[in-house]
Formats: structure tokens, sequence, C-alpha cells
């Protein structure tokens, strides 16, 4: 588990291109190599071609990939691992394709007959309703017919003022009509058209039949009926198909894939005549274990040479270590490929391609390890920056667990969780591991709440008369909900510091002092003296608009009406929450005025710093103050989040204030609590009688039970997904924008070795 990736090197792969097959084969089955494409810079070398079979091998896995999606198998049809030889593969992938593309045709010919027989049965229904005969729509010498769906009447209308029609009679069936007319003398073929051209008619083609139109749809239905029986046989033959050929397709696409890659390879490759150069990135600890496997495949025909050592730079940048290597007794792969090798090498030195950014390792563990799912989200990490999963790790559920802290709330959390980390792979697993981490907080928090279980608090059922520690909802805790708001602002300095620290390392590595001076400690003495002012006892009198006393703050209201705010001083809340949130222990009561001109002084050179060094950034000077007070949305989530389980809790059982209305919430359950609530209005202030408890116990009191029950359930399962996009969003919010915005940019190269993991073969 580390801040920083794992170390790579740049290595390079020179031999005879006679044992090119086994340096490929050796280094496959080593995997770890992240091979680079040769991008055609240097004179005298080439990209390699294709090794032969390639062409057969591709044409296969195509194959392969289209029957496994005409038959729609996935990783759940696997039968267990196999081996596959040549010939094995070839006669009964033959024997598949013949078999699965003759009845694939077949269902295709048969959906399509299915779907003219469903679109010529759509076509009658407009004849159903007429009634006639199909046969008597058409086929007269001295009529003329037309059919549409139009107004009667307007049909009618235009026939009867038509100087071509001698007669006619119009049928009508819903909106169908069928006119028939007779020509007057002088009038032409297509007279009835002529006449109705000033109708709002759409014109409907007859079918060619003799039968009614009900009896044509029934004949339809007949043979679509058949049809799809036929359809039903040849989908079970294609799944008896699936069932015996799904592992088989399995493990040929994998072994062809692997072969593809294999014979490709050459491709990425700088080459000659005779010989080749592969160049790509291995992490630095496991290259003599790969110079030795190279070794031992193909002796002193290929050479394998640490080019480089990457160290670690910020700003997407990084340089390199030269590896100095003893090449006094090496010998060449061969003197002809040498000869061809020197040929290539124009300039007289090492050929080597282009300089590119080491692929990035993320190494953070098996516990931070799924966290690298939210960094990704943002950004891979560039080799040159620091890998903040691990601070996500530490972070992120703690922020989620404390904004939901509710036990109940928490194992749904973690049972959701579980269940993606049981059934699934890749990002769902790592998700599902984020998750139970995120609900495992979420009880922790929910103890320390009260034994919160979905906004009720559990603690008197194990004996206990009172609990010392609020989220602050109740009208006799707005304390803490101040207090919480100081946790939050003191969590966001922590939080903030850890960036600007890291962006100071990076700088101070990657440039000088006065760089990390400039660009990072500027913005740390901003932070820290700012805050460090602010919880000082220094210049009382003086404070930031948003902390006069005048101010009203959500859920906690007005500053100066709770009586926290000393008046020409400082708010009080800013010194007591420390007392609030210790229980006492610790009693804080300021930092001494020394330190906040210091802190003052502090800040004042930070500014001076900025405005020396990026004086483009002056605008933003305020920023560390504005980044803490976003944290504040922690807090808000808190309040919010268990104000909608009181709200859910209050709805259905009811509740009630003690203290005459100046304590805390307390639900009634009950009809027998409500009537002692009721009775002693001085002592309780009742502020929802609750539907369970709105009727005396009877068919009508059981009707309400259940309905409080579903409201509860109801109201919860809202409240847990609202938990997810508020707490989920707003803590990832807070890590990619206040905390990355300090240090970091993503945007890093993902490592991928040459190589395979198997699933469904042996490499036997």
């Amino acid at each position: 588990m580390a801040l920083r990736p794992e170390q790579m090197s740049k290595v390079s792969v020179t031999g005879s291109k006679r044992v090119i097959d086994d340096v490929i084969e050796a280094a496959y089955d080593h995997h770890s190599l992240h091979v680079t494409d040769y991008d055609d810079r240097y004179e005298g070398f080439a990209p390699g071609d294709s090794i032969a079979g390639a062409e057969a091998v591709n044409e296969r896995l195509v194959t392969v990939r289209s029957l496994e999606s005409i038959l729609d198998v996935d990783d759940g049809d696997a039968d267990g691992i196999g081996s596959l030889d040549d010939e094995e593969l070839a006669t009964e992938l033959e024997t598949t394709r013949d078999r699965v593309n003759e009845l694939n045709d077949r269902r295709d010919d048969l959906r399509a007959s299915i779907r003219d027989r469903q679109e010529a049965i759509e076509r009658m229904e407009p004849f159903a309703d007429l009634g006639i005969a199909l046969d008597l729509l058409g086929g007269y010498d001295s009529l003329e017919v037309v059919v549409g769906e139009a107004k009667a009447d307007a049909v009618e209308a235009a026939l009867a003022a038509a100087d071509d029609v001698a007669s006619f009679e119009v049928f009508s069936g819903g909106t169908v009509v069928a006119a028939f007319a007779a020509p007057a003398d002088g009038a032409e073929e297509g007279f009835l058209q002529d006449s109705l051209v000033g109708v709002d008619i759409a014109l409907l083609e007859v079918p060619d039949a003799d039968a009614t139109p009900s009896e044509y749809v029934a004949e339809l239905e007949r043979e679509r009926s058949e049809l799809e029986s036929e359809l039903a046989e040849v989908d079970a033959e294609l799944a008896s198909v699936k069932e015996d050929a799904a592992g088989f397709l399995l493990r040929a696409e994998e072994q062809l894939t692997i072969e593809a890659q294999k014979k490709e390879a050459p491709l990425s490759f700088a080459t000659t005549e005779n010989a080749f150069i592969a160049e790509g990135w291995i992490p630095t600890a496991t290259f003599p274990e790969f110079e030795s496997t190279i070794a031992d495949a193909v002796g002193d025909h290929a050479a394998v040479e640490e080019l480089e050592r990457a160290s670690f730079t910020p700003d997407g940048d990084h340089h390199t270590e030269t590896v100095e290597r003893d090449h006094g007794d090496a010998s060449s792969p061969d003197g002809a490929d040498e000869s061809a090798e020197r040929e290539a090498a124009t300039d007289g030195g090492r050929a080597t391609q282009a300089s590119d950014d080491p692929p990035v390792v993320q190494n953070n563990g098996k516990a931070a390890g799924p966290f690298e799912l939210l960094v990704q989200g943002f950004g891979r990490p560039k080799y040159s920056e620091f890998d903040p999963t691990l601070l996500v790790f530490l972070t992120f559920p703690l922020m989620f667990g404390f904004m939901i802290g509710d036990i109940g709330y928490g194992v749904l959390y973690a049972a959701v969780g579980w269940y993606l980390y049981s059934n699934y792979e890749g990002a769902f697993r790592e998700m599902g591991s984020v998750a139970m981490w995120a609900g495992a907080f979420t009880i922790l928090f929910g103890i320390y709440y009260g034994i919160d279980l979905f906004g009720y608090h559990a603690y008197p059922w194990f004996g206990i008369e009172s609990w010392p520690i609020a989220k602050g909802l109740s009208p006799g805790a707005g304390e803490w909900a101040l207090a919480w708001l100081v946790m939050s602002a003191l969590f966001g300095i922590l939080h903030l510091n850890a960036g600007y620290i890291l962006s100071f390392v990076s700088n101070l590595q990657q440039h000088d002092l006065k760089h990390a001076m400039y660009e990072s400690a500027s913005w740390l003495l901003l932070l820290n003296g700012a805050w460090v002012w602010i919880f000082s006892t220094q210049a009382g009198g003086v404070r930031p608009e948003f902390l006069r006393p005048d101010v009203t703050l959500p859920v906690v209201g007005n500053l100066a009406e709770l009586d926290l705010v000393a008046s020409g001083e400082k708010p009080e809340f800013l010194f007591t929450s420390i007392d609030v949130v210790t229980l006492g222990a610790v009693q804080f009561q300021g930092l001494p005025e020394i330190v906040g001109i210091v802190a003052l002084l502090g800040a004042f050179v930070g500014f001076l710093l900025l405005a020396i060094g990026e004086p483009t950034e002056i605008a933003e000077v305020l920023s560390p103050i504005v980044n803490v007070i976003s944290y504040a949305r922690i807090m808000a989530v808190l309040l919010a989040k268990g104000g909608m389980a009181l709200a859910v809790n209050l709805l259905a059982f009811g509740a009630y204030i003690d203290e005459g209305g100046e304590g805390s919430y307390h639900f009634i359950f009950t009809p027998s609590r409500l009537a002692e609530v009721q009775a002693q209005p001085e002592t309780y202030e009742l502020v929802f009688a609750g539907i369970s408890t709105a009727f005396e116990p009877s068919v009508i009191g059981v009707v309400a039970l259940v309905g409080a029950i579903l409201v509860a359930i109801v109201g919860h399962i809202v409240v847990l997904l609202l938990g997810i996009t508020a707490a989920g969003i707003q803590a990832v919010r807070l890590e990619y924008v206040e905390f990355f915005g300090q240090f970091y940019e993503g945007g890093g190269d993902p490592y991928s070795p040459f190589g395979y993991d198997r699933r469904y073969t042996s490499e036997e």
C-alpha cells in the first residue's frame, strides 16, 4: 500500500528473427511486459509483420464470436477448464458452425414469415370493420371501388357533387368507408379517385382474397400460430446446441484470442531483415525474473536490457535513470543479426523507440484496492503523480458514515455491497467492497449517535436512560448541529492540508524549493493562517461576514437567538464545539491571541509568495477559506438525512418533544402512549399523533397499523436511496473538487501486460 504507483523500468528485447516465436511465447507466458508500439521514426527499421497464420486465426475467432452471439453464450455457460488441440478445434468448430448457421437461417426465415403474417393481419383490421367480403371490393367492369379511412358524410357529399359520377353507394364501418360508383357518360378511368381529391381520405389496398375479412384474418392467425410453433422448435434446438457447445466456444475463443495476440505481436516491434527489437515497460522488481525467462527460452540468441528506470515526478512528466550494465562479455544473438542491427542503427548508437510515459500499476493492497475505482472515476493517476487511493480509502467511508450515521441503513448498505462483491467481478465487485466499507462506518457512527436504528434511538433497549451525543435535530440539541458544523470545517482543514502537502512535495521533487514555496507553500500558509486566526481569540470584535451573530444557519436558526455569541466577540460555538463533541474532556477556549497574530502574519506571507510566484492566482486568494466552508455540506447532509428519517417515523408512529417542547424527540407508537402525552401538555409537546396511534385497537386500528408500517418501509427505502445520492455524491465531490484539486490531475496510462489471464483453458 503506497502513495506512489509501482516503479517501472523500460526494457528492450533484441534478437534474431529465428527466435522471435520463442521470445513471444516466453514473454506472453511471463505476462509482465507492457509492449510499446514502434512508431517508424528510425531509418533502417520498420514495423514487423504478423506471423504466418494470423489471418486464419482471426477468421476463426470472428466465427466463434459470431456463434457466441447467435447462441447468446456468456461466462455463466462455462463448463470447466479444458484444453483444445488445433485439429479438435477446427473439426468441432466447423460442425458447430454448420449446425448453428442452419438453425439460425431457419429462425430468421420463420421470424420474417411471422412478421409478414402479423402485418397482413394488421392490414385486414380496417376491412373487418366493413364486414364486406374481399372479393366484392373489386373486379367490376362497370363500377369503380375505393376503400379508405375517411368520414362517410364527406365522401358522400363529394360524390354527390361530382359530374363524372352517375350513381354511387357508400358503406362504412368504424373509420373505414367503401365507395362504389358508376361512371357518367364520358367519364374517364379513375374518375372515382379524381372525384375524392378534395376529401381527407387515406386509401387502403384491398388484399387479394376471396374470403370475408374475418375468415381471412382467422387463416392468417392459424398460419402465424403454426410458424410460431416451428420457431419454438428451432429455438429449442438452438438451446440444445448452446448447452452442448457453450463450453467449447468459450474455450475456443480464449485459445484463439491468445493465438491471435501472439501472432500479431510483431506489429509492435521494430524489425530489420534478420533481427527484431521489442520495447516496453515492466515493473522494476520483475525485471530479473523476466530476463531469466527470456534467457531460458532462447539462450544467447536474444539480449534483454533494462534501458532506464522511471522515477516519480509530478505535472505529467517523468525523468529516468539510465541503467549502467556491463556488456563487455555479452554475446550477440549471432553474427548475421549483429551485422543487420549495426546496419540498421545508422547513427552508430543503440536503436531505441520513441520515448513514452510509463504505464501505471496502482499498488494499494487488498483493503484500499477497491477504492481505485473511485480514483479512476476522476482519472487514473499519472506515473508522475501521487496515487490518492489510500487517502480516499481513509476518508471516503469516514465522510459517508458520518453523514448517514444509522445502524439500519449501514447494515443494508453493507448487505448490498456484500451481494455485489460475492456475485460479480471487476467494477461491480470493487463497488461492492466500497459499499461494505461505507456501510461499516455508517454502522459505527449509528452507534455513536445513540444506537440509531432507522432514525430511532435504540439505546433504551439496553437499559440506558439517556445518550450524551446527538445529531442536532431536536430543539434541545442545537449546540450539536453547530458542533458538527465546526467538526466538518476542521476535517476540511485537515483534508486540504494533506492535498497541499502532497502538492508541495511534488513541486519540490520536480523543480526546487522556490517553486514549491510559490506554488504550494503559499496556499498552505493562507489556509492555515486564516483558519488558525479564526479559531484564535485575536481580534474578537472583527469577524468574517459568514461568522456574524445575526447570520441564520439552516436547521439551527439565528446564531444570536441561540445565545452562543457574545457581543463583540467571535462566535462562541467555534470554541465550545470541541467541548461538546468531547463531552467536556477537552476545554477549548480558543487559541491564544499571539497565535492568531502569528497566523495572520503567516497568511500575509502566503499572500506575498502567491503574488510573487503566481500573480494570476491572486483572484483565488480566498479559496482556502471557501474550500473549507464547502465541507459544511457534511453537516448539512447529516441533518438532512437524519431529518428525513425522523419525518418518516413521525408520520408513521407519531412523536412528541419532552421538557415542554425544549428537549428531544420521542416516538409514540401506541394509542396508550399517545393518551399519556396528551394528558401532560405542560411536559410533552405533541408534534404529530402518527398513523399507527390514530385509532383505538379495532379493525380500523389494525389497518392503521399496517398503513404505518408500509409508510415506514417505503419512506426508509426512499431515505436509503437518497442517502446514496446525497452522502455518496457529496463525499465524492469533496474528494474530486476540494481534495484532488490541490495536487492531482489524473490521465495516466493503464498497465496492459502482454499476456492473457486464462479462465477456460489450460496451458497444456
